[in-house]
C-alpha cells in the first residue's frame, strides 16, 4: 500500500505516540508545519512528522485513539466522493453511448 506524502492529525497522533491535542499544540508552537486542504482538512507532511519523532524531542503519552477501519472507510468516502461519483457518472454515460 501507497503511502502518502501528508497524514491527518489523527495519523500524526499515532506516530508520535500523543494525544491528538498534544499534535494540535505542536502545530500552536510552529514545531509543526500544517497545512488547510480545501480550508477545511489539517495535514502535516508525513517527513516531517516522522523528523520530529526521530529527534526525540518529543515525550511519548498512553493515551491514543485508535484510528478504526470504519473511519478509514468513511474517511476514503468523505476525501474522494468527487472522484467516486465521477466514475460512476462516466459508466453510465459510457452504457448509455454503447447500449442503446
Amino acid at each position: 500500500m501507497a503511502t502518502s506524502q501528508f497524514v491527518s492529525v489523527r495519523e500524526t497522533a499515532q506516530i508520535l505516540s500523543i494525544t491528538e491535542k498534544k499534535v494540535m499544540d505542536l502545530i500552536e508552537e510552529e514545531k509543526l508545519q500544517a497545512y488547510r486542504i480545501a480550508d477545511k482538512f489539517l495535514r502535516l507532511k508525513r517527513a516531517d512528522v516522522l523528523k520530529l519523532r526521530n529527534t526525540g524531542n518529543i515525550v511519548k503519552e498512553n493515551h491514543q485513539i485508535p484510528y478504526t477501519p470504519a473511519e478509514r472507510v468513511k474517511d476514503f468516502f468523505h476525501y474522494n466522493n468527487f472522484y467516486l461519483f465521477s466514475s460512476v457518472l462516466i459508466l453510465a454515460l459510457l452504457y448509455v453511448i454503447f447500449y442503446t
